[in-house]
């Protein structure tokens, strides 16, 4: 048959589209296809949290011995259970209650594809007909992303810049309604580099038990804390209000091409289960993927072998990169950061665009600074704050220096005269 006399009716999905767009990955996409492919200075990319491209954030030995060991075993070249393997899942649950009033089980846990996929599985949980979820401004574009795509709506609450990126909880407590299903706490956090005080999240749990909602925790950033307040896992309150807890090896390891994350249920009076919650996820994991089994089997020896200077030594390489990032933007006369970073890898920094010429908002200055001056940053109407800029510092020192310069000298050339 002629291919002319068909009559197709195939059709793309056209919300996949319009949610990759706005994902981060998008953007960067965006921002790399501006570069100037005949500037020889290498790139300096300050757009994406992932350190691991540089020399001095290298994963542990013990980490890597724990790979090899698993794969050499050929014990675990099958499928996994859909929940992971049981003795990961221990050593998951004893590793967070080592952080918690209370001790988790391995029943409590679920491996996923990294935090990735445990965003994935929750708010596909959640997405019931009419449901709401209540996300962060700023906040961490996949949830918005997976939402809208489960159809799911969203309600954004505030952070306050002036009070180092708190929950504006009055807010919060205004956007609720029946049909809210949780709200979502990234700490430490992404894209503000913020670390919530206990103080603060115990009135964030109080908040969430007053509306009957629950808590997501993302906290992929888990340790990654280096100022004033030391990091307090949301499960810590799980006695207040039910948590589900987000984590992963990607940021404390610095693996996170090794895709392992899990769900934990920090829940001891057993409100998810009793709600449904929990056979929903575990349902969830029927029809999706598992991670790769030998990196399953690998978590028991990372978790125990990995020696606590390798986590001191990367927590002051970040302290150093933050504080350059911080002193080094303060020269920068166009942006402002309100908030010098606690944890994480990321500082927000408010761009001030009536100082400079030929500069429409925080998208034209990402990709004008890529096209003139090889450095990447990702614009804040990624991560939902027009005019903002967010700053990965999680690079070598040298490096990140030299990205700030290149900014500090593309902010001379626009400025008004």
């Amino acid at each position: 048959m002629e291919e002319h006399s068909a009559k197709w009716i195939i059709r793309g999905n056209k919300l996949l589209d319009e949610t990759a767009a706005t994902s981060i990955r998008g953007y960067l996409s965006m921002l790399y296809d501006h570069l100037d492919k005949d500037d020889q200075r290498p790139v300096v990319p300050l757009s994406h949290g992932d350190p691991s491209a540089f020399a001095c954030f290298r994963t542990s030995p013990e980490a890597v011995d724990a790979i090899v060991h698993a794969v050499q075993s050929a014990e675990f070249n099958s499928y996994a259970p859909t929940i992971g393997i049981l003795p990961a899942r221990r050593a998951v649950a004893e590793y967070l209650s080592a952080d918690l009033p209370y001790n988790l089980s391995a029943d409590d846990i679920y491996l996923t594809v990294g935090c990735t996929q445990s965003i994935e599985v929750i708010l596909s949980a959640l997405a019931r007909p009419g449901a709401n979820i209540l996300l962060p401004r700023p906040g961490y574009p996949l949830y918005e992303s997976r939402a809208s795509f489960s159809k799911l709506e969203v309600r954004h609450f505030d952070l306050i810049p002036e009070k180092g990126w708190e929950v504006d909880l009055e807010s919060v407590e205004a956007l609720a309604d029946e049909n809210t299903a949780a709200i979502v706490i990234i700490s430490p956090g992404n894209p503000c580099g913020n670390v919530f005080s206990y103080q603060h999240l115990r009135k964030v749990a109080e908040t969430a038990r007053k509306l009957g909602i629950f808590v997501i925790a993302d906290e992929v950033y888990g340790h990654i804390a280096f100022g004033s307040n030391p990091y307090v896992p949301m499960g810590e309150f799980g006695s207040i209000v039910p948590v589900l807890s987000l984590g992963s090896i990607s940021k404390r390891w610095i693996v996170p091409g090794w895709r392992l994350g899990w769900i934990a249920t920090c829940d001891p009076n057993g409100i998810l289960k009793k709600y449904g919650i929990v056979d929903s996820i575990k349902s969830y994991f029927n029809i999706s993927s598992n991670p790769a089994t030998f990196v399953q089997a690998a978590i028991p020896q990372i978790f125990e072998k990995t020696k606590e200077d390798f986590f001191s030594k990367t927590i002051n390489i970040m302290r150093e990169a933050a504080d350059i990032c911080y002193e080094k933007t303060k020269e920068i006369p166009c942006v402002t950061c309100p908030h010098k970073p606690d944890g994480s890898m990321f500082a927000m920094v408010k761009l001030n665009l009536s100082l400079l010429e030929d500069i429409s908002d925080d998208m034209d200055f990402c990709l004008k600074l890529a096209r003139e001056e090889s450095v990447t940053i990702l614009p804040g109407v990624a991560v939902g704050l027009k005019n903002w800029l967010r700053i990965t510092f999680s690079i070598e020192p040298q490096s990140l220096e030299q990205g700030l310069d290149r900014m500090k000298a593309f902010c001379q050339r626009h400025s008004r005269k």
